[in-house]
């Protein structure tokens, strides 16, 4: 969720996200108020947002996609990002969540290690 400098949520406006597994590229349109020829032209800048194709090509959403778009949204219409700029933000902030993530399983794998190492002292 992007949160605009003034402390104001940058989706207020629009509405609830239904509770629903796949969405079509028109119910994505209304609920995040993007035309669907933007939404497919995001597809292409943005490799973070990938929805399920089926039948025809036909694009299916889930709740994951629509929060990605939403906060594309944000960040262009909103906080004044070009693509390019949105598109290196998301980055840096799923390459924080890779970092933080690495290190997490960098200190379960050390515990583990040091837990063998005492049953190899004994």
């Amino acid at each position: 969720m992007v949160m605009l400098q003034n402390g104001n949520n940058a989706n207020d406006g629009l509405p609830p996200i239904p509770v629903r597994r796949y969405f079509t590229i028109g119910d994505v349109s209304q609920l995040c108020g993007v035309k669907p020829h933007v939404l497919r032209y995001w597809e292409q800048e943005f490799p973070q947002l990938r929805p399920v194709k089926r039948q025809g090509n036909r694009r299916y959403y889930q709740r994951q996609d629509l929060l990605l778009v939403r906060q594309i949204r944000a960040l262009l219409y909103d906080e004044g990002y070009t693509i390019v700029g949105a598109r290196q933000k998301l980055e840096g902030t799923e390459a924080q969540k890779d970092r933080s993530q690495r290190a997490q399983l960098a200190r379960e794998l050390r515990l583990e290690l040091e837990e063998v190492l005492q049953i190899l002292r004994r």
